[in-house]
C-alpha cells in the first residue's frame, strides 16, 4: 500500500505557467483594443496592473470582494494611473480572458510529471480559484485535461481556497481519504494553509525559490533533517524547487511507508 492515492493540483502557476501567459494575452488584448498606444510602455503598465490585481486576489480568495468587483476594479484602478477611463472594463476582461485561455505555457516539465504520476496510476485532481469560463478552456487548449478526472473551481463551489469548504468538498467528490490525500500548490497562503488547516498533507512548489514561504517556516525548513514539517496536526509539509521533484516525494514516502510496515 502507498502512502498517497490521490493527488489535487493547483492549476495557476503549479502546472500552468500563468506568470508568462498572464503576460502575453494582456499584451494581445491591449493591441486588440488600441489601448497599447496610449501607455507609456507595456512594462510599466503591466507592473503597475500585477501589484492591483494581486491585492483584489487576495481580497477575492478571503471574500472580502466578489468577483465582479474584481474584474471591474483590477483594469478601473490600472488604467486610471495612466489617465485612460471611461472604458467598458468588463468588455476588457472578457477579450483578456479570451486571449488567456488560448495561451499554452506550461511549468518546466509538467507534462513529463504528470505523464509519469498517470503511468503509476495515481488519481489526480485540480483545485482551483479562477474563474470557471476560463479554467476548463486553458486545460483543454495546453493539453492537460486529460491527466485529470475531476476539476473543482471555486467559483463553482461557492468557496474559494484557503477556506476548509472547497477541500472537504473536493475530497467527498473524489472519494478520497483525507490521510491518503495530497495537496500541491505554488501558494502559502491559499495551498499549503488551507489544505494544512483541513488535514490534509501537502506540497509547496517553491519553482525555483520564486515563490515564497514566510521567514519562520524557512528557518525551520533549513534546520530540519527530514524531508518534510510537520506544521499542525502532524500533518506533512514537502517543499520541492522542480515540478519534477514530486515524483521523489511519493517515492520517499511509499519507501517509508513500506518500511514501517514490515517493522
Amino acid at each position: 500500500m502507498r502512502a498517497y492515492d490521490h493527488l489535487f493540483f493547483d492549476l495557476d502557476n503549479t502546472l500552468w505557467d500563468f506568470t508568462t501567459n498572464s503576460r502575453l494575452a494582456m499584451f494581445e488584448m491591449l493591441q486588440h483594443t488600441n489601448l497599447l498606444n496610449r501607455l507609456p510602455d507595456f512594462e510599466t503598465f503591466f507592473s503597475s496592473y500585477e501589484s492591483i490585481n494581486s491585492k483584489l486576489w487576495d481580497d477575492y480568495h478571503f471574500k472580502r470582494t466578489t468577483k465582479q468587483k474584481l474584474i471591474v476594479e483590477r483594469f478601473y484602478e490600472s488604467f486610471k494611473l495612466f489617465n485612460i477611463n471611461n472604458q467598458n472594463w468588463e468588455d476588457l476582461n472578457r477579450v483578456y480572458l479570451e486571449r488567456m485561455a488560448v495561451q499554452n505555457h506550461l511549468v518546466p516539465d509538467t507534462i513529463e510529471t504528470l505523464e509519469a504520476l498517470r503511468l503509476q496510476q495515481y488519481q489526480m485532481y485540480i483545485i482551483t480559484n479562477g474563474f470557471r469560463e476560463v479554467q476548463y478552456k486553458k486545460l483543454s487548449n495546453c493539453g492537460l485535461s486529460k491527466y485529470f478526472i475531476r476539476v473543482f473551481i471555486s467559483e463553482e463551489i461557492q468557496s474559494t481556497k484557503p477556506h476548509r469548504e472547497i477541500f472537504e468538498y473536493a475530497i467527498k467528490s473524489s472519494n478520497a481519504k483525507k490521510n491518503r490525500s495530497l495537496m500541491i500548490g505554488d501558494s502559502w497562503e491559499t495551498d499549503i494553509l488551507g489544505a494544512l488547516n483541513f488535514g490534509m498533507d501537502q506540497v509547496m512548489f517553491l519553482n525555483n525559490h520564486q515563490n515564497k514561504v514566510p521567514d519562520e517556516i524557512n528557518t525551520l525548513k533549513n534546520r530540519s533533517n527530514t524531508h518534510f514539517l510537520q506544521l499542525k496536526n502532524a500533518k506533512k509539509t514537502y517543499f520541492i524547487q522542480n515540478i519534477t521533484e514530486l515524483i521523489k516525494i511519493l517515492q520517499f514516502r511509499n519507501i517509508l511507508k513500506s518500511t514501517n510496515q514490515t517493522t
